[in-house]
C-alpha cells in the first residue's frame, strides 16, 4: 500500500530507519512530486541516464553536468538519489554500520552485469561498508509470469556464470523462458554476504498493478516510476 496516503511505497525493513527517507513511485508521483512532497523539498536530486549499465556513480555532490549509469552510492545528506523505472526492478541499498546509501536500476542487461553486486563492491570500497550490515529493499517490477524472455537472454546468463534457477521454461512457447528478476538480484546479494533476512521486496507486479507503469503493458510507454532514497540532513 501507498506510505499514509502518499503515491509511493515503501520498503518495510528500511521503514523505521532514522536517517533516510526513501520510496517506490506509484505512477501519480512524479519528479514533481519531490519538490512538493513535506519532508522532501529540502533535498536536492539527483538521477541518471540510465543506460542498463554496470556503472556506478560515487556522489560526493551534485555534478555540474548530467551522469551516464545505472547506480549511485553516497555517505552525503540532503541528496536524494533517483531511480526510474518501468518493469525493471529499483534496489536500495542501506549501510546501517556506515550510514551510506546506494540506488540501483536493474533491468535484465544490469543483472547481467552484476550491477548489484558491482554497487556493494563499490560502497565497500569507498566507505569501508560490510554486506552483513547492509539492509535492501527491493521496489515492484515486473513480475515472472509476466516477463517472457528469448534464448538470447538465457544465454547472456548463462556465458556470465549466473544462476539458472530464475528461470523457468515457456510450457508453450519453445526457446522462451520466464525470468525471475528479484531473484536473480537477490542471488547476487547473498553470494557477497548480505544476509537473506535483511532482503526485502515490495511483491508488486508493475505489469499486473495499474497504479504502476509498465514498459511492456503500455506500449512503450516514456512515463517512469521515479524511485527515491536519500540521508537526511540529521543523521542518528
Amino acid at each position: 500500500m501507498p506510505n499514509q496516503g502518499r503515491n509511493y511505497l515503501i520498503a518495510t525493513n528500511l521503514e523505521t530507519i532514522p536517517f533516510i527517507v526513501h520510496g517506490f513511485g506509484t505512477k501519480t508521483w512524479s519528479e514533481n512530486s519531490l519538490e512538493r512532497a513535506q519532508g522532501l523539498s529540502r533535498f536536492a536530486h539527483l538521477s541518471l541516464r540510465q543506460i542498463h549499465s554496470a556503472i556506478v556513480r560515487v556522489v560526493r555532490a551534485i555534478p555540474d553536468t548530467s551522469l551516464e549509469g545505472d547506480a549511485m552510492i553516497t555517505t552525503q545528506p540532503g541528496i536524494l538519489l533517483v531511480i526510474k523505472t518501468a518493469d525493471c526492478l529499483p534496489v536500495f541499498i542501506v549501510d546501517m554500520k556506515e550510514k551510506a546509501i546506494g540506488a540501483v536500476h536493474c533491468g535484465w542487461k544490469g543483472t547481467v552485469k552484476r550491477i548489484c553486486q558491482k554497487t556493494v563492491e563499490a560502497m565497500a570500497s569507498c566507505f569501508g561498508s560490510e554486506p552483513r550490515s547492509m539492509l535492501v529493499g527491493m521496489g515492484p517490477c515486473i513480475a515472472t509470469g509476466c516477463y517472457e524472455v528469448g534464448e538470447d537472454v538465457f544465454e547472456e546468463f548463462k556465458q556470465s556464470g549466473l544462476s539458472h534457477s530464475v528461470f523457468h521454461s515457456h510450457p508453450q512457447r519453445k526457446n522462451k523462458y520466464f525470468l525471475d528478476l528479484v531473484q536473480a538480484n537477490r542471488l547476487q546479494l547473498t553470494e557477497l554476504g548480505v544476509p537473506e533476512e535483511n532482503i526485502v521486496s515490495v511483491a508488486l507486479c508493475t505489469h499486473c498493478d495499474d497504479t504502476l507503469l509498465s514498459y511492456r503493458r503500455d506500449r512503450k510507454t516514456r512515463r517512469r516510476l521515479v524511485n527515491f532514497i536519500g540521508k537526511n540532513c540529521r543523521t542518528i
